[in-house]
């Protein structure tokens, strides 16, 4: 049983799936620190800010509308694995946005994580107290995903002030010429093929999978089925990778491939460079080892299996 009634008292959770009881706090908490994990029992620090005596009293925490929480779960799909705590700098932002307190987006972001199905299907737990409301944003997105995130990143730029064109000046160079109905489609498929590097980045915390290379610049977050020949997946981070320049262009063209182990293999194409020296340097020392494993959506092995059924070893 918790014990603390002080305002500014600490209490620490341990969560883990099984042998736990709810915890209810009637008042104002504000979260310290989160630690998710999926071996020891997920760690939460909540600060009391203001204790009620009386459990009947409703909390003073403001209800969220419907698109504060389409900003809260768009960033939910942008921040780092554990990263889901109100020190993290892009929490404080969408709070300030979205008018509520660093705390409060916190724990609507770990609501998420607890109802996320990637999650939830490996064990993982974050706060299931709250997340009915985060499950319904989870069914919205998963009914149809590509207009979800389109809207949310609409609705984003709207809290700034800013058309979803000035939001992603790039995009609206690019298609300059382009009118209608094609250009609405298009402005959409740029849009979240964005939001689509963003999970994928954060995914494998900005490295590429093969060499390690931390340098977003250098690296392109490529779909393992293509874009254009599974529509329902594209998406999804478990499609996809991220690799720099020169290891996604040799997955394209066929020159290696990831089976469903996650190790590197390398055609016999590439292998008849073998006698040069950039061969050993930039692909022989990688073949058969490990790519980088994220945390968190691993590349589904019937992805990996579709690329392979193609590769020519």
């Amino acid at each position: 049983m918790i014990q603390a009634r002080r305002n500014s008292e600490e209490i620490h959770l341990f969560y883990r799936d099984r042998h736990h009881s709810d915890f209810i706090y009637f008042g104002k908490i504000e979260i310290v620190n989160v630690e998710i994990d999926t071996v020891r029992p997920s760690k939460f620090v909540f600060h009391l800010s203001e204790c009620y005596q009386n459990e009947t009293h409703q909390s003073e925490i403001s209800l969220w509308n419907h698109d504060q929480m389409v900003l809260a779960f768009n960033s939910y799909l942008k921040l780092p694995f554990g990263k889901l705590d109100p020190s993290h700098q892009e929490i404080e932002k969408i709070a300030t946005l979205i008018g509520k307190s660093k705390s409060e987006v916190a724990l609507k972001l770990n609501n998420f994580a607890f109802s996320d199905p990637y999650n939830s299907n490996r064990g993982l737990v974050g706060l299931p107290d709250g997340a009915d409301q985060a499950k319904k944003i989870w069914s919205e997105f998963m009914s149809s995903q590509e207009d979800f995130i389109f809207e949310s990143e609409r609705i984003l730029a709207e809290y700034r002030h800013e058309t979803i064109e000035e939001a992603y000046p790039d995009i609206e160079f690019d298609l300059k010429n382009l009118k209608g109905e094609v250009k609405i489609r298009s402005v959409k498929t740029r849009v979240n093929q964005s939001v689509f590097r963003k999970m994928v980045l954060k995914t494998y915390s900005n490295r590429c999978a093969i060499s390690g290379i931390n340098i977003p610049d250098l690296l392109i977050t490529g779909h393992i089925v293509p874009w254009a020949e599974n529509e329902h997946e594209r998406l999804n981070p478990e499609n996809g990778l991220c690799l720099s320049n020169l290891y996604d262009r040799a997955y394209e063209k066929g020159l290696i491939c990831i089976d469903t182990e996650y190790k590197v293999l390398i055609s016999k194409k590439l292998k008849q460079g073998s006698s040069e020296d950039f061969y050993q340097q930039f692909f022989g020392c990688f073949e058969n080892k490990s790519i980088l494993i994220p945390k968190t959506y691993q590349s589904r092995k019937e992805f990996l299996e579709y690329r392979l059924n193609r590769f020519e070893p």
